[in-house]
């Protein structure tokens, strides 16, 4: 175990929430430039008038992982997620990202073809589970075999957890690492 967990304690007010969205049938369209760029400024917009933290973040080409806190007595987390795909549906140049061709529930959904319709959340119950996850975020390209180390993973949280002495550099990329998570 690193030696510096008891940084993970910060005051977290709201709830705390682990989350999974995953891109329509598994295409690696995710980490493509006019995707990340709409989910950046989807985000943003957001959290101009739906304020949230975001604790870790990792953005996988089918996939992206992230643990959030909510401001106190704010659970409303569904709203946030609809208003960020939408947006994204809507900045992103979907022509350049053919997903193929929608079906008529999604049409009558209006469900563009960047993401699955659902996803996994999960509420963090205490600084263990805290810590869980964001390892589980931060080793996730390692262990999809994108890279060898976490360092090595541009689009991760990871860099940010490095500086503040978190995390060393050389974290994330032995299979020990993994085993924390999986116990």
């Amino acid at each position: 175990m690193r030696s510096t967990m008891s940084r993970y304690r910060r005051s977290r007010t709201g709830s705390t929430f682990f989350f999974t969205l995953v891109s329509f049938r598994r295409h690696p369209i995710l980490c493509l430039p006019p995707i990340r760029s709409a989910l950046r400024r989807a985000i943003e917009d957001v959290r101009q008038s739906r304020p949230f933290t975001i604790d870790a973040w990792v953005l996988m080409p089918d996939h992206l992982h992230c643990i959030w806190t909510l401001p106190d007595g704010d659970t409303d987390y569904s709203a946030r997620w609809a208003i960020i795909k939408s947006s994204v549906s809507r900045f992103a140049l979907v022509s350049t990202v053919s997903t193929g061709a929608r079906n008529p529930s999604r049409i009558k959904h209006r469900d563009a073809s960047i993401w699955q319709r659902r996803f996994h959340e999960h509420e963090i119950r205490d600084d263990r589970d805290f810590e869980r996850h964001m390892d589980y975020i931060h080793f996730n390209p390692v262990r999809h075999g994108h890279v060898a180390s976490a360092v090595d993973w541009p689009y991760s949280t990871f860099h940010r957890y490095v500086k503040s002495g978190v995390y060393p550099a050389d974290w994330g990329g032995t299979p020990q690492v993994e085993a924390m998570w999986i116990e």
